[in-house]
């Protein structure tokens, strides 16, 4: 059986332990980030739209970087989002901002009609560097 090392970033989210789940799984050099949503460090959603898509990916980046990742690391990354249509916009501007030259990472976005009361959340796997 692979060795599982869950990792968290720091000043842990209440959302972890409310659902019991870990932030990220590193198993071998790939980490396996749960879902991360633009949460408050209570675990509120974030109530602007783009505040909360740009705070999702500052989660990622904080559970990221836990495991000595950074967002150049993303191998699969896949959204969920509850209007897509309406969203689009706003998540392509973020992600323009935080993917700004290729290689981009690969990509599925996912409408879902429920997101514990989100309207964006993002998932990744990513290799963890050898320096790590």
């Amino acid at each position: 059986m692979a060795h599982r090392e869950a990792v968290f970033p720091p000043g842990r989210h209440a959302l972890y332990d409310a659902h019991r789940y870990s932030a990220a799984i590193r198993s071998g050099d790939l980490l396996f980030v749960s879902g991360q949503v633009g949460s408050r460090p209570d675990g509120a959603p974030e109530p602007d739209f783009g505040a909360q898509v740009r705070l999702a990916f500052a989660n990622l980046a904080a559970t990221l970087a836990a495991a000595g990742c950074g967002l150049d690391d993303i191998v699969d990354l896949t959204t969920f989002h509850t209007d897509p249509e309406a969203q689009f916009p706003e998540v392509m501007a973020a992600k323009a901002e935080i993917f700004p030259a290729p290689p981009y990472p690969n990509w599925t976005a996912v409408g879902v009609n429920w997101l514990a009361g989100f309207d964006f959340e993002v998932k990744v796997i990513a290799r963890v560097p050898a320096s790590a």
